[in-house]
């Protein structure tokens, strides 16, 4: 890693699971308010939650998913989930009880419409909803609270405002991020959907987290993620070869951040893990 005081380690053996059990592919992680941490799998048990220190707390949401896909927890922790498999968006309570449905199950969209493999979910500091929309889609939705479409922006290509495969999303005050993957670069709006700007120098981006310090990580299918300034500029970058040894990564896929700095990445492909990294 780069020397800039964002020194991580692994915390080896995180993460127990009951006997039998396993993670299978991790497409997402969020963490609730009270540090406990929600892991997206695409197995039996697709909704794990563990305890910060790791210990299996419960699962919930068996026979749901098609092919779960990306994550995100709000300040209530509402807990939104996309299934690129059946075409939807969920919104779960904290007690796990399903508030609401985007996308028509089984139903893709259109071009440009909700949905068509849609990838990621981001909550905008308003509360307006935004959808990164990629595998059958070139579009990033943008609804309210409540999940009526306001606007949907995006198609094929390469240049500014087009996407090769949008696959996290991630929204703040300003600006809408979004991590255009196979273009390997972030790209970045205004709430309306405007161009603004992009980051280069990522290895095929699949999903962005912001902390609270204003740093942002990227998980990078290439091997690798990136720490970023709100400039785009590379601060740190965990891993960078592939390797099943704790601390690499095969092919990070999702992450996110506790109250106490530590971060969690979760792989798909044949990475298939969770990994726990704390500050040094």
């Amino acid at each position: 890693m780069i020397k800039q005081g964002l020194d991580y380690e692994v915390l080896e053996g995180w993460g127990k699971l009951p006997r039998g059990w396993v993670y299978t592919q991790v497409a997402g992680v969020a963490v609730d308010s009270k540090d406990r941490v929600l892991i997206l799998c695409r197995g039996e048990h697709p909704i794990i939650v563990l305890s910060r220190e790791g210990e299996f707390i419960e699962s919930w949401g068996e026979g749901i998913f098609a092919n779960a896909h990306g994550a995100y927890i709000d300040a209530e922790d509402s807990f939104y989930c996309v299934d690129n498999g059946d075409h939807t968006v969920r919104k779960f309570a904290k007690d796990g009880e399903l508030v609401f449905t985007l996308g028509t199950k089984n139903k893709p969209a259109p071009p440009g419409k909700p949905f068509n493999k849609p990838t990621d979910v981001a909550k905008a500091p308003n509360g307006d909803l935004y959808v990164s929309d990629g595998y059958g889609n070139s579009s990033v939705h943008h609804f309210t609270p409540d999940g009526e479409l306001l606007r949907s922006w995006g198609e094929p290509g390469t240049g500014s405002g087009q996407f090769n495969l949008p696959h996290g999303v991630w929204a703040d005050e300003k600006r809408i991020y979004v991590a255009d993957r196979q273009n390997s670069r972030v790209q970045i709006f205004t709430p309306e959907g405007e161009y603004i700007e992009e980051w280069g120098n990522l290895l095929r981006p699949c999903d962005i987290y912001f902390d609270r310090r204003g740093r942002v990580y990227v998980a990078e299918l290439t091997h690798r993620v990136s720490i970023l300034n709100k400039r785009g500029e590379v601060l740190a970058r965990i891993g960078g070869e592939k390797s099943f040894a704790p601390g690499k990564f095969v092919a990070p896929h999702c992450l996110w951040k506790d109250s106490h700095g530590a971060l969690y990445v979760g792989e798909v492909l044949d990475g298939q893990r969770i990994q726990k990294f704390i500050p040094i």
